[in-house]
This record gives structure tokens, sequence and C-alpha cells, in this order.
């Protein structure tokens, strides 16, 4: 995928940079504007129009055409697809959780979560379009679900990789067991072959969940939130990384501590105004997105964006 940014006022040495893919001018913090209301936000960019999927009725969409100015747009499901009440019976409102987009051979993938809180019966769906902006959402049906009864780990928070060699895989998961990730077909985007766990919490009821795995020179890299969402200014969410060599893991934090055994770096707890970040979206190893919970706004759930940079051992930063 290519991220990039253009804007008149910039002068030549920006503009090459902006050739070459890289970050727009803003400080670290994006100041954002317009409507930022979101929740699990995944994020992309086609031509010149910036894209950010969340959760919501439908599956909710922004829409910038400067990468800081927000507006909404309709919603990718009108109304329920039939199939979802066959693995979610429970599911109600249209309610749609913690997409994910990317681009890939050709086409725009978009996995996302049908759920109810608190239980593990869940599934994750596909959905595809060569065109963002042009629509036309081709249902791509079922990819992995998950039972209460039969599973100890969650199929929501999908997040898409493309590996080293060009192979796609899907990483998921929510408390339980932990976080997984599963080769995928290339040609149906669906899973094939052994589901490996990638990171698992022992601690404060295992809390765990959103990972997002990112590959830069050598190593995959795991973002996870960890701890609790959707408490408005209560919340206790985290984002916590770490890194492997392969992308079946082990991921190892700063410390060398192992992801399935609690390990993980933090990256971002919050702040005064800004509680609970998480479930972020990395996009072309230079920008990071996550929701946290404005105090500001009566503990309303927004859209953030940083410039994501790189130390010189190779671990992110702000």
């Amino acid at each position: 995928m290519v991220k990039m940014f253009s804007k008149k006022s910039m002068g030549l040495a920006l503009f090459t940079a902006v050739l070459s893919c890289a970050v727009p001018a803003y400080a670290s913090f994006w100041n954002l504007t317009g409507d930022t209301n979101v929740h699990d936000p995944s994020i992309i960019k086609e031509g010149t129009a910036w894209y950010t999927f969340s959760t919501g009725t439908g599956l909710q969409v922004l829409r910038s055409d400067n990468g800081t100015n927000w507006y909404r747009t309709p919603q990718i499901f009108l109304q329920p697809l039939s199939w979802w009440k066959n693995y979610v019976p429970n599911h109600t409102n249209n309610d749609v959780w913690a997409p994910d987009i990317h681009y890939f051979n050709g086409r725009y993938w978009l996995y996302y979560s049908i759920s109810t809180f608190g239980s593990r019966t869940s599934l994750i769906g596909l959905t595809s379009t060569h065109s963002i902006g042009a629509g036309q959402w081709r249902d791509d049906g079922l990819v992995i679900r998950t039972t209460q009864e039969g599973n100890d780990y969650n199929a929501i928070d999908p997040n898409l990789t493309i590996d080293a060699n060009g192979q796609p895989w899907l990483s998921f998961g929510s408390f339980g067991s932990g976080l997984k990730v599963v080769k995928l077909d290339p040609n149906t985007m669906k899973p094939t072959g052994t589901i490996y766990s990638i990171a698992k919490r022992t601690v404060n009821g295992g809390a765990i969940e959103a990972p997002t795995i990112t590959y830069r020179n050598g190593y995959y890299y795991l973002f996870a939130s960890i701890d609790y969402c959707c408490k408005g200014v209560d919340s206790t969410y985290k984002m916590v990384y770490g890194r492997s060599t392969s992308i079946t893991g082990p991921y190892v934090d700063k410390n060398g501590v192992s992801m399935m055994n609690n390990g993980g770096t933090i990256l971002d707890s919050g702040n005064v105004q800004w509680r609970g970040p998480g479930h972020q979206d990395v996009y072309n190893n230079n920008m990071i997105v996550r929701h946290a919970y404005d105090a500001n706004d009566g503990g309303k759930p927004k859209l953030l964006i940083n410039d994501l940079y790189w130390d010189a051992s190779g671990w992110p930063t702000y």
C-alpha cells in the first residue's frame, strides 16, 4: 500500500518527500477537525481521499480530502446481511465492529466483526471493492467464526498483513487464549492452515485484543491493546508492542519478554484529555491511528492520528 499526501502550499523539499511516500508535514500529533467520532478506526488513502472505517451501525465511514478535516459518508451495510444471524443469533441493531481495510491484488479488502459484548459467539466477515469511492461492495462472506462453548479465543478485531514474501495473513482475537494469526489464500482471502497464537495475558482478566502486524526491516511488529475500552473517561486501554523475525512469532518486547507471557512495551497509555487510547492501525509504517476518549467532551471516543517514528534500534515511537 502507498500512502501519499499533497498540499499546494508545500515547498519543494516537502513535495519531494511526498513523492517518496513521506508523512505529511504536520507535528507528530495531527490536529483534526470536523467529525472525528470513531471507535476502532482503520485508515487508508485512495487517490486524493482519505477514509477511516470504524465500529458502528452498518459500519461507519469518515472521509477527508486533506487528511485533517473529516466528514461522515454513508455506512457500508444499509441493513444486516441475512447470514450473520446463522452464526451470531443475538446480533442486533446492525452493529458492526472493528473493521480493517487494506489494498491487495487490485481490490480493497474490508474485514469486520459481528458479535455481542462479552461473548465469544462471533464472526469475522469480508467485503471488498475495486474502488472505495465508487462503492459497489461485494459480500465475500464468512472468514472465521468462534462460539462461546467451543473456543477459548474470540473471532473479532481482524487485521490483514502482507508478509515479506507477498503472502497475506490475518491476525485477530480478544481475551481468552489471546491473539492469533493465520495464513490466507491469496485468491479467496480466507484462512488456510494452522492458527498460531502470538500474544496472551494472564493478568487483568486476560485483557488483550486488537492486533496490528506490520513488517519493517526484517522484523514483524505486533501492536495490541491491553486492559479495558468502552468505559468513557474510565477506560484503561493502552497500546503495546513487540517484534519477531517471523510473522507467527515469538514476539518479544524491548525487555525481551514474550508477548505470550504478558509482554508488551507500552507505546501510549493516554493523558489528561485523551483517556484509554487503543485499537490502533499502523499505515505505511509512518503513521498510526487509534481512538481515545475525550475527557473534554464527555468521554466520547474520537479519532487520533500521529506520525510514527522508529528509533535507532528499530522500535516504534511517536
